[in-house]
């Protein structure tokens, strides 16, 4: 079964303060089972032009769409969707199933 991915890619207004916004977010997925996995990043090195303002990147793995589903009406994140919104100056958001090409490496310890 194929996993599913919420993107989000976001510029905030101006003033916000981001570290608050990111400790509501991960209060948030830890509370939600449905959300597999969650990593964000803040882009430090491309230039305006390609980021046309967008500022930071947030990932959200599902197991299935229905799980993903179940986010969507999840009541912590429909809390948490209020406050976002409104320190959202542009968003794009994609919600997709994902296509697994090249797996990370898995690191074993050696035999000690």
């Amino acid at each position: 079964m194929e996993e599913f991915k919420h993107l989000v890619v976001a510029k905030f207004k101006e003033g916000v303060v981001v570290e608050e916004l990111l400790k509501g977010m991960e209060k948030m997925v830890s509370e939600v089972d449905e959300v597999k996995a969650f990593e964000w990043g803040q882009d430090i090195e491309s230039h305006e032009m390609l980021t046309q303002g967008f500022t930071h990147a947030f990932l959200m793995t599902f197991k299935s769409k229905e799980d993903f589903t179940a986010f969507l009406g999840h009541p912590k994140h429909l809390e948490f969707s209020g406050t976002f919104s409104t320190v959202i100056d542009k968003i794009v958001v994609l919600d997709f199933p994902s296509v697994l090409l090249k797996p990370a490496a898995v690191l074993l310890k050696p035999p000690a």
